[in-house]
């Protein structure tokens, strides 16, 4: 069975009421790092008081969600720092090192698993999670920070991870409160209620409707928001979405045919879907980035193949992230939402 996607329905009350509960989701997501923010305070400061004498030999970041902390804190961090992503430990961590876990989900064998061998080792250990997951219960020990979240966000659970490792001089500065207002202006921006025409997320779920869409962010932690919008699309629609390094991504804009100005648009004999380029620009100012953007952008105007932007103003690393993720979130709820069985 085919789909279509029909653009009115961003604007019809009844159609959004369908995506009520997922579109209340991505607008909490403010709130959700508030809240984990206040209640991991205590600890917090607990976990401050013990370690603040103390530096690592390294930090290794364990578990599945490593990856963000590895694109925050890896430029930054004044010791060696490790990204583990897979169940186990490097065969070298030991008393000497600090090992971090986000775990939000409370059923994360893996992060238990980790967290149970970093304590065998003797390691000092942090953990995020919900104070009643599996997590933490394995995480029980004298040398271990247990930061609890309850939330269940991601995003939430790697700023308060973030906040404590800045106060211990490991990591950049990760105000909550900042990364809360960036996430409430995408979410104002891109509300339900505000009409099509000047809402950027409806816009940009229009934009994406029809085509492949070719994620790409030029920063470190600008591309690991693109791999998770373009997770984000893949989930809602079922559809190809592509996220990746510019050398990966060249060719694929590089195979698409010239626009023909005489095609009929509205063929449905025109072929596979044409690819889309998305670039999310958190605002990095870095030659790299420019002269790879600009490749990218110069490949697909001589293809005839359409470029969108996701920008953003906010201040700090941690909070051009979030922003982009969640306009990208928005994005791909939106276009969940118009795609209608033909």
């Amino acid at each position: 069975m085919g789909y279509h996607f029909d653009e009115s329905r961003l604007d019809d009350e009844l159609a959004l009421s369908t995506s009520d509960a997922l579109l209340r989701n991505l607008a909490e997501s403010g709130a959700r790092v508030r809240t984990a923010a206040s209640d991991a305070a205590e600890a917090v400061e607990a976990g401050l008081v013990r370690n603040q004498d103390s530096r690592p030999r390294a930090v290794i970041a364990a578990g599945p969600d490593s990856r963000l902390l590895r694109a925050v804190l890896e430029p930054w961090c004044p010791v060696p720092f490790v990204a583990w992503p897979g169940s186990g430990l490097p065969g070298w961590a030991g008393s000497l090192d600090l090992v971090v876990i986000l775990a939000p989900d409370r059923s994360d064998s893996t992060s238990a698993s980790a967290v149970a061998e970093a304590l065998r080792r003797g390691c000092e250990v942090a953990v995020a999670c919900p104070p009643d997951s599996m997590v933490a219960e394995h995480a029980a020990g004298r040398w271990t920070t247990l930061l609890p979240t309850d939330s269940g966000d991601q995003l939430a659970t790697a700023v308060v991870m973030l906040d404590y490792l800045n106060r211990l001089d490991l990591g950049p500065p990760g105000d909550a409160e900042e990364v809360s207002r960036a996430l409430d202006d995408v979410a104002v921006a891109s509300s339900p209620h505000r009409d099509l025409a000047v809402n950027p997320a409806k816009m940009l779920a229009i934009a994406l409707a029809d085509s492949t869409p070719v994620v790409w962010g030029g920063s470190v932690l600008a591309a690991r928001a693109a791999r998770r919008v373009a997770e984000s699309i893949r989930r809602a629609t079922g559809r190809t979405a592509l996220a990746e390094d510019v050398e990966h991504l060249l060719p694929v804009l590089e195979a698409t045919p010239p626009r023909d100005v005489f095609d009929d648009p509205f063929s449905e004999d025109s072929g596979a879907a044409r690819p889309v380029l998305l670039v999310l620009d958190d605002g990095v100012d870095d030659p790299v980035v420019r002269e790879q953007r600009g490749r990218l952008r110069s490949v697909a105007e001589s293809r005839g193949i359409r470029v969108e932007s996701v920008t953003t103003d906010a201040r700090s690393e941690v909070s051009r992230y979030a922003s982009l993720h969640l306009a990208g979130k928005y994005a791909a709820a939106y276009l969940q939402l118009g795609l209608v069985p033909n």
